[in-house]
C-alpha cells in the first residue's frame, strides 16, 4: 500500500523560503528515485526536481540555483527547500516515485502560495 503525504506549504513573500517535506510509504524506498512536482493553476503537472536512491540530484531549469532536492532515508521522507520564491513557483506540490510500484499515485499534495 503506497501513502504519500506532502506537508511544509504555505503563504510566502516573494523572496521567502519554504521546506517541504513527503513522508513516503513505499516498498525499498532507500532505492527509490523520488520527484517533486508541482501544478500551477490552469497548468499542467511538471516536474521539477528528481533525487535518486543513491542522492543524485537533477533540478529543473526554471528552479536552479533556488530549489534544492534531499532525502533522509532513515525516515523515509523527501525534503524540497525552496528559496528566492517566485510568483511563479506558486502551485500545489506533490512528491511521488518515478518509477515503479506507487509512481501512478498521487497524494493531497501541499499548497504553496508566493505573493504580496
Amino acid at each position: 500500500q503506497v501513502q504519500l503525504v506532502e506537508s511544509g506549504g504555505g503563504l510566502v513573500q516573494p523572496g521567502g523560503s519554504l521546506r517541504l517535506s513527503c513522508a513516503a510509504s513505499v516498498s525499498a524506498f532507500s532505492i527509490r528515485a523520488m520527484g517533486w512536482y508541482r501544478q500551477a493553476p490552469g497548468k499542467q503537472r511538471e516536474l521539477v526536481a528528481t533525487i535518486t536512491g543513491g542522492g543524485n540530484t537533477n533540478l529543473a531549469d526554471s528552479v536552479k540555483g533556488r530549489f534544492t532536492i534531499s532525502r533522509d532515508n532513515a525516515k523515509n521522507t523527501v525534503y524540497l527547500q525552496m528559496n528566492n520564491l517566485k510568483p511563479e513557483d506558486t502551485g500545489v506540490y506533490y512528491c511521488k516515485p518515478l518509477f515503479g510500484l506507487g509512481s501512478d499515485y498521487w497524494g493531497q499534495g501541499t499548497q504553496v502560495t508566493v505573493s504580496s
